[in-house]
């Protein structure tokens, strides 16, 4: 069968550097640092003091009192930056199908602060089981796709994708095939994530994945440089509105960008390292470029997993060596994190957007904290280290791999090029 075209219509963002779109991107362009001392608990007796928090948030800007309470804040999240890409599309809530508008959005871990507030309380208590009656539906990772249908009265295909810092890459793909089938006219998809929590951190420094770089936090994010030391803790929430491509023309909706690949593979290799060789990685950026019958050579920029971990970021740019080979050094390579910090499920989300926004402004957001040069990382590659540089993108592609080994990409083009 033809398969249908798939564009995106609508943008939404609320991250550590913007709490929209707009915002957004010009904390992008800026090379703006969202990583500072964490203000929601006490960090003395933690390694990581620091994290990229959503700032200025209150909840109460956009929820009742009540209402706020029954949500935790990747659920809160998650609702008012789709709430942004709804209106952003320009969908009218009573003309359109809701039987054929989905939601399908992606989250690594879902409502952590919940779940470890509600453990903590009752392991303070008295042994009697008195938990929060929105305890369960709080924390549940799938309650966030649920509220924004059940506030849209959107009736299609919907559900969470979980597959840890690939999560709402996922979702995207899956949101771009439900389309491509015929299945759906729209779909709202992206991710959300808030684990900057005491389970959060004081887990993920259990691991040794957090930067501990507590004497200058705003540089502590720091991808391919040689004095890297872990990942930067972010939270926040991505939503995009992906189309069929006639509906979209027919309603005379803005278009950012076309949809045209999607890959997925799994390094099969370790519970948290990626493969040294980035086999999986190599395999999903190759599935993601034949999904769209496209050639390594159309690809422009390409906005990086780059966490800025030892092991990581050479195993990326060694993958993309590979499969890219003399034209690499001809590809902006970025990574959004050095500013926005690792938004885990949420990343896939915020960075396609980045993409999207750089394709339409014709500028490479920086990678921002570069000092050292890495002599592991090939020096040819131009990784657009510390401003942000102009250039036509007409092919945009976005990486984002989680811990189990999940790898996806998905790939953008101009609706011209």
């Amino acid at each position: 069968m033809e398969l249908k075209r798939v564009v995106v219509t609508g943008l939404g963002a609320l991250t550590p550097i913007g709490n929209n779109i707009a915002e957004y991107w010009d904390g992008l362009k800026n090379g703006m640092s969202g990583c500072a001392p964490i203000t929601y608990f006490d960090t003395e007796k933690f390694k990581t003091k620091f994290a990229c928090e959503v700032k200025n948030f209150d909840p109460l800007n956009h929820f009742d009192r009540k209402e706020a309470r029954k949500l935790d804040r990747f659920a809160q999240y998650a609702l008012v930056s789709s709430d942004e890409a709804i209106i952003d599309a320009g969908i009218n809530l009573e003309e359109v199908d809701k039987f054929r508008v989905g939601v399908i959005w992606g989250a690594g871990i879902g409502g952590l602060e919940t779940f470890q507030d509600e453990v903590i309380n009752f392991a303070e208590g008295d042994g009697t089981p008195r938990f929060n009656p929105f305890f369960i539906p709080k924390m549940i990772a799938d309650i966030a796709p649920g509220n924004i249908s059940i506030k849209h009265g959107f009736m299609g295909p919907n559900y969470t994708t979980v597959s840890a810092c690939a999560s709402s890459a996922n979702a995207m793909i899956d949101a771009l095939n439900y389309i491509r089938l015929g299945h759906c006219d729209i779909i709202v998809t992206g991710g959300s994530e808030a684990a900057v929590t005491k389970a959060g951190m004081g887990g993920f420094n259990a691991m040794h994945a957090l930067s501990t770089r507590n004497e200058s936090p705003e540089t502590a994010s720091r991808p391919f440089d040689a004095t890297r030391d872990g990942f930067v803790l972010g939270e926040g929430a991505g939503a995009l509105i992906l189309e069929e491509y006639e509906h979209a023309k027919k309603r005379g909706a803005k278009i950012y960008a076309e949809v045209v690949g999607g890959g997925m593979s799994s390094d099969a290799y370790h519970m948290t390292a990626p493969h040294p060789d980035g086999i999986g990685v190599e395999r999903v950026m190759i599935n993601c470029l034949n999904d769209a019958g496209m050639k390594p050579e159309d690809v422009d920029a390409i906005n990086t997993h780059g966490t800025s971990t030892p092991l990581g970021d050479v195993a990326e740019l060694i993958a993309i060596g590979k499969v890219f080979g003399a034209h690499a050094k001809d590809i902006n390579i970025n990574s959004t994190k050095s500013m926005t910090g690792h938004l885990l499920g949420a990343a896939g989300a915020i960075e396609a957007i980045a993409s999207i926004l750089a394709m339409r402004n014709s500028l490479v957001p920086p990678t921002i904290n570069h000092t050292t040069v890495d002599t592991e990382i090939d020096p040819s590659l131009n990784l657009t280290l510390n401003k942000a540089q102009q250039r036509e993108i007409k092919v945009a592609m976005s990486n984002t791999f989680g811990f189990g080994g999940h790898n996806a990409c998905v790939l953008f083009k101009k609706l011209d090029a």
